[in-house]
């Protein structure tokens, strides 16, 4: 079985997110998706986010519903920092191959990642970016230590000599962060229709 993993803080989850993993689940093949909410991001210490089950709970409603959508506590059962390589060594017991969702501004500072050479072993990487985006070339993001274990296959396709790819795949722009949200819920405006109703109704009842 082929899956998506796709990362993040979800803090909170909205349709840019949802949008994306459907996108990819259909482009791949995919037979499932997983949302993986991280315990505690190593790059985002230093903000405010909701608690784990909080952001576990928003997840959950929000994909209710899609028999291709599913959600993991993986790395909220884990103490410390959430480390992707660990994430990709669970899934990759369960399932066949993997997909790893990733956005262009995340892969771009793949090099500070724990372990990050090791990830392109159990995994192949989806690189997501706008088609406004300024990367046109998936070898334009890689770093010079990744390139030497990569055979570029056009411009948007990298073969790892793992045999494990990197695809650059662009997705429809959706014009939603949840920092932008997190933002209007601070002034007391509406996040309606940047958010399933469900995870708006979570958000009002528990003050987020």
């Amino acid at each position: 079985m082929a899956v998506g993993i796709f990362g993040g803080t979800f803090d909170p989850v909205h349709f840019g997110h949802l949008r994306i993993a459907e996108e990819i689940r259909e482009t791949f093949s995919l037979e499932k998706v997983y949302f993986v909410p991280a315990r505690i991001p190593p790059h985002k210490t230093d903000r405010e986010i909701a608690a784990a089950a909080e952001r576990l709970n928003m997840v959950k409603s929000s994909i209710r519903g899609n028999r291709f959508f599913r959600v993991s506590d993986v790395e909220l059962r884990r103490e410390g920092p959430s480390y992707t390589i660990d994430t990709l060594m669970y899934f990759e017991k369960r399932f066949r191959k993997l997909f790893f969702l990733i956005g262009a501004d995340a892969f771009a500072e793949i090099e500070t990642w724990h372990l990050y050479p090791e990830l392109f072993h159990h995994a192949d990487f989806v690189v997501l970016t706008r088609p406004s985006g300024a990367v046109r070339n998936i070898s334009e993001m890689l770093p010079a230590r990744l390139k030497r274990d990569m055979k570029e296959i056009g411009k948007t396709l990298c073969v790892h000599k793992s045999g494990r790819k990197v695809h650059l795949h662009r997705v429809t722009p959706i014009h939603i962060s949840s920092t932008e949200i997190k933002e209007l819920l601070k002034t007391g405006r509406s996040i309606r229709y940047l958010v399933p109703a469900s995870v708006e109704k979570i958000i009002t009842a528990r003050g987020l």
